[in-house]
């Protein structure tokens, strides 16, 4: 279920593409599951179909989703991640962990969450 926060300075397309990208990468959601079309997305979280759109075409574009055209949107099997995407991850990484560093947090608390970030990952092929 996707959970969208009003007092968020976030666009909701952004909310909507976070809580669905965390919900894959977490195995909530599996490679080949279908996620609901636009239209019926739209009508359960009450906004925009345009919303939904950009948020599953930004998805699809960093391989997240893939879409059949007649027969709907799935989460990709594939796991490998575009050049382009790979950089913009690894881009935000490291800005959120230099932060994180200059305002002093332990380096060893740091290493000790992403280990635990790797446990909670689903990582069956």
């Amino acid at each position: 279920m996707l959970v969208l926060n009003k007092f968020d300075p976030r666009p909701i397309y952004e909310q909507v593409k976070e809580n669905i990208k965390k919900q894959i990468v977490t195995g909530v959601l599996s490679g080949g599951d279908q996620l609901p079309s636009v239209r019926e997305l739209a009508t359960q979280l009450v906004i925009n179909p345009n919303t939904i759109q950009r948020a599953y075409h930004e998805l699809e574009s960093e391989g997240y989703i893939y879409k059949i055209a007649g027969k709907g949107t799935f989460v990709s099997e594939n796991k490998t991640l575009s050049p382009e995407t790979e950089k913009n991850l690894i881009d935000e990484f490291t800005k959120a962990a230099s932060n994180l560093l200059y305002y002093g947090y332990d380096e060893q608390k740091l290493i000790e969450k992403i280990k635990a970030l790797k446990e909670e990952v689903n990582t069956d092929d």
